[in-house]
């Protein structure tokens, strides 16, 4: 009997399923008989099934059993499959790659719907709704701005980069509009923490009284048992000299 050591056997293509499976793929490949494929290569998709039951309830898993099959016995398997044959080239397809964003801006700080918030407002006709959306999209840049750097800015330079944003479509530069003030933006919401009722005790507390209510009570009665033993020894004393004295 000859012995297989992994490092000896050929690397599995799909690990998760074990050497067993594998052999009963290439098994199934080396046989003549079309019947004897189809019928061994549906053993193998309900054994396949059975050592994943988490994914019985997933969508389409006879077809990904399938698939598998198919990328175990690296495409050269001839049977009929209820669902269409995967091909090697669909496997080793590279996806397309994604483009890289071209909308960000030098000030990022901001975010991206500062930008959204300045394209919406030049679409609108000139009124006091659209001055207020403005006033409120600059406050909200000034907070962003307080948020990224904690310190005092002025409205001077929140006008300026609104400028810059909206490309000249928003000059607020010459204005004589103040924004909100930099405590209130960046101010924080202290948390209020509950108030005990005078009747509630912790439990802490109450084990600590308990400890030293105990303590209390072992003193008073080591004091009394000594001044019991104390009495007893000088009724015995005052016993033994009236003894002695009526000896006499």
């Amino acid at each position: 009997m000859e012995l297989e050591y992994n490092s000896e056997r050929k690397p599995l293509i799909i690990p998760e399923y074990g050497r067993h499976i594998q052999k009963l793929v290439n098994h199934c490949k080396s046989l003549e008989d079309r019947d004897e494929r189809n019928k061994m290569a549906k053993a193998i998709i309900d054994v396949m099934g059975n050592l994943q039951p988490h994914l019985r309830d997933v969508p389409d898993f006879q077809h990904k059993l399938w698939d598998q099959l198919f990328i175990m016995a690296k495409f050269d398997l001839d049977v009929d499959s209820p669902y269409e044959k995967p091909s090697r080239e669909e496997l080793t397809q590279k996806p397309d790659k994604l483009p890289y964003p071209k909308s960000a801006s030098k000030y990022r700080f901001y975010g991206h719907n500062i930008q959204t918030m300045i394209d919406v407002a030049l679409t609108w006709e000139d009124g006091e709704q659209k001055d207020a959306l403005i006033y409120t999209i600059a406050n909200h840049m000034k907070k962003c701005f307080l948020n990224w750097n904690k310190d005092v800015v002025k409205d001077d330079v929140i006008f300026k980069h609104l400028y810059e944003l909206s490309k000249g479509g928003i000059d607020l530069r010459e204005s004589d509009e103040v924004l909100s003030d930099s405590k209130t933006l960046i101010k924080t919401k202290s948390v209020k923490t509950p108030k005990k009722s005078p009747n509630s005790v912790s439990y802490g507390s109450n084990t600590s009284n308990s400890r030293d209510n105990n303590n209390n009570n072992n003193r008073n009665n080591n004091r009394s048992n000594y001044s019991n033993n104390n009495q007893h020894q000088r009724r015995n004393n005052n016993n033994k000299t009236n003894y002695q004295r009526t000896k006499k």
